[in-house]
């Protein structure tokens, strides 16, 4: 049994690293640990002496900024529950969210204001709204001002006894149906965390934690370059601060490579997350248009998880980055730590292939086992370590997390060849959910809203390869009887319902839409007729 709490852990590493040291920094705000340390202390005391307990969901509506992982640490102080929420969606989607996880604690950035007093009457669960102050919004009747919060609360450790059983929700878009709360026990997350292949020592209980950020000092400069409320930059962000590391946000809404870069530069970053091309490419565009404009010695890793990146890009980074590590952690909100692969100038590994990790098999669709160096194609699982089940799906959940040979599996849903030499060949989901930059998205919900278009008869959505994102939305109409086809007419009705990046970057039209007799989707071939029409 793990004896792992995220709570536990921060308030170890802040006894033994220096008090100095900075935790967060965006912009010129440095918030040094210490203040760090006492701040998520106010923020989960405040929340506690307003009636919350134990198991409240905490749900967070913010784009990358320090106030994002003081709300984190601080539901794992206060032994609330973390629930992220996608910044991108809009009023219904963000209602679907907090109605589905029961959220009682909602912090939110001032920008969202308008959109959230449009839901709030519908929401008599929340209990307790905090705001963000992100621009001039003035703050509403109905919310507290989040500086204000922490300021009237004291800033002492709390007397409080958590449990590796505390839960953690990581909110996926998954591959079918809504988006879906992955639970997870702190303990089993964070035991995934400890990676033997990326730390010197792994500890195994708190006092041995403490040695390790005692002797080593103030852990790495974390720069999330993607967005904190997916599993990826949130999960390697506060992975950096329970070894009393530094998160490094950027200041502007959307991702620019040159800032990236001269953040990098001027903090003396040495971690990086992405996720993959959609991050990638702009980043070697602007290394390219500008060499030797930074000083980036002090960078050792860029990590990406999600979606995989090119091999040529991974090149192209190297010539001007020769002493960083190109990591791709193939893994999922369902389970961390099927593989990696990793890229230096002295060597790589082929694009779409991992070394398997620990505690990882592949299986048939009938659940036997497939032995290395089959020919046979198989789901990648992962034993051990892994998710409870989905929030409020014991039907998902049977099917995403079975027991086979006596024993728990996470099946995400990932195919892949198992070699003989251990290493793995993903050849992508047996679903037809669309990875667009790292954002999930499900045909169906796509598909629905293009056909409340009146000139719309039939629709599917599909992904065709593309260089910026990717894998491209695609939208693929038959259009009603005398409809004229107007594909920015349709985008547009989709963006006003959706989130942005859900909207097909194209749309074609067809005579006939690829369907069986029984009105299932022929989505192979609506791909082929999609790739055609755009000349792909």
């Amino acid at each position: 049994m793990s004896v792992w709490n995220f709570g536990d852990i921060v308030d170890t590493v802040a006894k033994v690293v220096p008090g100095d040291a900075p935790a967060l920094i965006h912009g010129d705000k440095v918030t040094a640990w210490r203040d760090f340390h006492a701040r998520t202390n106010a923020l989960a005391r405040g929340l506690l002496n307003a009636g919350h307990q134990t198991d409240h969901k905490l749900a967070i509506l913010i784009r990358n900024r320090p106030e994002y992982m003081e709300a984190t640490i601080a539901s794992f102080k206060g032994r609330f529950v973390h629930v992220n929420v996608n910044y991108r969606y809009k009023a219904e989607e963000l209602l679907y969210i907090f109605e589905n996880s029961d959220a009682r604690i909602v912090v939110y950035g001032s920008e969202f204001a308008p959109v959230i007093a449009d839901i709030r009457s519908r929401l008599p669960g929340v209990k307790t709204w905090l705001q963000v102050k992100v621009d001039d919004t003035p703050l509403p009747r109905f919310a507290q001002d989040y500086e204000a919060f922490v300021a009237a609360h004291e800033t002492s450790d709390l007397a409080i006894e958590r449990s590796p059983d505390d839960l953690f929700f990581l909110y996926t878009g998954g591959t079918t149906g809504m988006p879906k709360g992955v639970m997870w026990r702190h303990g089993d997350l964070r035991q995934t965390q400890l990676n033997p292949a990326l730390m010197e020592k792994v500890p195994t209980n708190l006092a041995e934690h403490a040695e390790i950020v005692r002797e080593k000092g103030p852990g790495n400069r974390f720069i999330p370059a993607c967005p904190q409320m997916h599993g990826t930059g949130l999960l390697t962000s506060f992975g950096a601060l329970l070894m009393g590391g530094c998160v490094i946000t950027l200041e502007r809404p959307n991702f620019e490579a040159e800032e990236l870069w001269e953040v990098c530069a001027k903090h003396k970053g040495q971690q990086i997350a992405i996720v993959g091309d959609a991050f990638a490419k702009p980043m070697l565009r602007a290394l390219d248009e500008n060499p030797g404009r930074w000083n980036l010695s002090d960078l050792v890793m860029i990590i990406s998880s999600g979606v995989m990146w090119s091999q040529e890009v991974k090149h192209g980074i190297l010539k001007h980055i020769p002493q960083v590590a190109l990591l791709d952690s193939f893994g999922s909100s369902e389970a961390v730590g099927f593989g990696m692969a990793v890229t230096t100038k002295d060597g790589e590994m082929a694009t779409a292939k991992f070394m398997l990790g620990s505690e990882v098999a592949v299986f048939t669709v009938d659940h036997k086992r497939v032995t290395a160096g089959a020919t046979e194609p198989g789901f990648i699982a992962r034993g051990g370590n892994i998710p409870i089940g989905y929030w409020k799906d014991p039907e998902k959940s049977a099917k995403t997390f079975p027991v086979i040979e006596g024993q728990r599996w996470s099946i995400p849903g990932d195919y892949c060849l198992l070699h003989e030499d251990g290493s793995l060949t993903l050849l992508g989901r047996g679903s037809v959910c669309i990875n667009t930059a790292g954002e999930k998205v499900y045909p169906e919900e796509v598909e629905e809203i293009l056909k409340q278009n009146d000139a719309v008869e039939d629709a599917l959505v599909v992904g065709v390869p593309d260089e910026k994102w990717g894998t491209a939305v695609t939208g693929v109409v038959e259009l009603a009887p005398g409809a004229r086809f107007d594909e920015e007419a349709l985008r547009k009705h989709v963006r006003g319902a959706l989130a942005g990046y859900k909207t097909p970057k194209r749309i074609v039209a067809i005579e006939r839409l690829f369907r069986a007799p029984n009105g299932k989707a022929d989505y192979a071939a609506t791909t082929a007729y999609a790739r055609k029409a755009l000349g792909l």
